[in-house]
């Protein structure tokens, strides 16, 4: 096979079955939806992208199996993609990539395949892009020497269609020569790390040791690990990261000595519906994995076994989560010079679009001070030098400073000075800069209540069920603005720590700039939810009479329903 591990020829997928290496390199040939299942189910196919292109081309399959005389059985198609999602819940990729596909059903298997053929293409692009990113930082946190690094399961071609996640940014640093040797976690209890990572090193030519799992640590603490880079099966949005089991161990021994813990996977392993890890379902895998190897028992008959195939990394122990967008959830947000943190995040924020051009600002709190980005200064540029310090008092900048500081800077220290938040974000993406737009007014503050979502809980307010998001008015003079927003946070200091403003994008804060910037995340995948579903309401600040406006929410979806 080529360097792509996933191939379609002639209505089949020709794969490797992993079960086999590293002492037997077998191809499987996939024509059926149960096969797909089942090469899924048995780890033949593993690795969180792979496992969503397989189940995408399961998609393809079944369409073409369901389809008489051109005419698609639609229901039938949808049963199938639901058993193929349902083979291994916590990888996101799988759900995400079967459902891409079977958006095309009704439109034939012809329009399927090649929508997963899209993806295909587009995993080896991704990748490369996430691991060159990746490669860069670790040479920014580790500069001017050979690197030792760590480890974890698999994360090359084999996990991936084509260069790897986290092997793939160590294929990067060998082609700079920045490699000096690289530690193979084993991987208990199938072995991935021993049987496929070490397969794919040695084949690239990437010098590597093998090491227990259990030896990770100490390897740390004598000295043997300068980074440590894994792959990701679910990122939530608050940068909760499960991994394959042993990763969250890793982490805690990494941040005991002061090790980078990077992890790199692509956007389709981010999950915006998915508040924080608490919510993750950790597949429970067989006690024979366990309790044996190889068909050898290995431990007393009937002996309990706790076997989860994951575990839940917290995002305070990830230095970096980096994707094809580059660096998206960081602990920079946390270090002592915030100018650095706000300028990687706004770059970040630049890629999305959510702060397009010169719009958008964000700041963090200084003591007594607030350091802000500069007015007119294109996002995707920034750079820790274009930051301007004010006073938090009376939004005034320090003397000696030759750039002016942003447009709404006095909502940033409106908000300074009536909460105890440390950062705040004023973006503008898409859904949500919608509907505050939808639910605001002209000339009064208005309440936008959106109930029964679980990504309320992503927003950190106190009921979990339900949150009032306050919306201001537009005023042309911003300070007006800032004015409205200092009064109505300090009335009702319960307030959630977003708002929105009409016409005029949203504003999050929260305790670290990471914190704040994954609020307005939050939001923004919440209002995508709420405009396609029409469940809101909204109603003028202080007036007791709710105005429902389900009926005119839906006739908006129809309107919008494309953004």
């Amino acid at each position: 096979m080529d360097d792509s591990s996933l191939i379609w020829d002639d209505g089949a997928l020709v794969t490797i079955d992993q079960r086999g290496l590293p002492h037997e390199v077998r191809e499987l040939r996939l024509t059926t939806v149960d096969q797909i299942i089942d090469a899924i189910r048995v780890l033949a196919i593993r690795g969180a992208p792979a496992i969503g292109i397989a189940g995408a081309f399961g998609v393809v399959i079944a369409t073409a199996a369901n389809t008489v005389d051109g005419v698609v059985d639609v229901a039938r198609v949808q049963a199938d993609a639901e058993r193929i999602t349902a083979t291994r819940p916590t990888a996101v990729n799988l759900a995400w990539a079967v459902r891409r596909v079977t958006a095309q059903v009704p439109l034939g298997a012809d329009a399927v395949l090649a929508e997963t053929l899209a993806i295909l293409a587009e995993d080896g692009r991704v990748n490369q892009a996430a691991a060159t990113h990746a490669a860069d930082l670790v040479q920014e946190l580790c500069p001017d020497r050979p690197l030792r690094v760590l480890t974890h399961c698999n994360t090359g071609r084999l996990a991936t269609s084509a260069f790897g996640t986290a092997i793939g940014t160590l294929r990067v640093l060998f082609e700079r020569d920045a490699i000096e040797d690289v530690l193979v976690d084993e991987t208990r209890p199938l072995l991935q790390g021993a049987r496929l990572t070490a397969w794919e090193l040695a084949e690239a030519g990437i010098p590597h040791r093998l090491t227990i799992d259990s030896a990770a640590a100490w390897a740390m603490a004598t000295g043997q690990v300068d980074c440590v880079l894994v792959g990701a099966d679910r990122v939530t949005v608050n940068g909760d990261v499960a991994n394959k089991i042993g990763t969250y161990a890793l982490a805690l021994a990494a941040r005991h000595h002061g090790i980078p813990f990077i992890v790199v996977a692509p956007e389709s392993t981010r999950d915006p519906n998915m508040a924080t890890g608490d919510d993750i379902v950790v597949e429970q895998r067989a006690a024979a994995e366990v309790t044996g190897f190889g068909g050898v028992p290995t431990a007393p008959e009937g002996t309990a076994v706790f076997n989860p195939a994951f575990d839940v990394t917290p995002a305070d122990l990830v230095t970096a989560v980096v994707t094809e967008l580059g660096v998206v959830h960081s602990a920079t947000a946390r270090t002592s010079n915030p100018s650095t943190a706000i300028a990687a995040i706004a770059r970040e924020l630049y890629e999305r679009g959510w702060m397009p051009g010169t719009a958008g600002n964000i700041s963090a709190r200084t003591g007594a001070n607030a350091v802000i980005t500069g007015s007119r200064l294109p996002k995707g540029e920034l750079t820790e030098h274009d930051m301007v310090t004010v006073r938090i008092s009376d939004s005034t900048p320090l003397p000696q400073q030759t750039r002016k500081p942003s447009a709404e800077t006095t909502i940033h220290t409106a908000i300074y000075r009536t909460t105890d938040a440390a950062a705040v974000v004023h973006i503008h993406p898409p859904y949500a800069t919608t509907l505050s737009t939808q639910t605001g007014s002209p000339d009064e503050v208005t309440t936008l209540r959106i109930t029964d979502f679980e990504l309320i809980k992503g927003l950190g307010g106190a009921d979990p069920a339900s949150i009032d998001i306050p919306v201001f008015p537009n005023w042309p003079d911003v300070a007006r603005i800032g004015s409205d927003i200092e009064r109505y946070l300090s009335e009702n200091p319960t307030a959630p720590t977003v708002l929105g403003i009409t016409g005029h994008g949203i504003t999050t804060w929260g305790d670290t700039l990471s914190q704040a910037r994954d609020r307005a995340e939050c939001f923004e995948a919440l209002s995508e939810l709420v405009i396609r579903t029409g469940r809101r309401q909204a109603f003028a600040d202080g007036d007791c009479t709710q105005v429902a406006r389900q009926s005119t929410a839906r006739e908006e979806i129809l309107e919008i329903g494309p953004i």
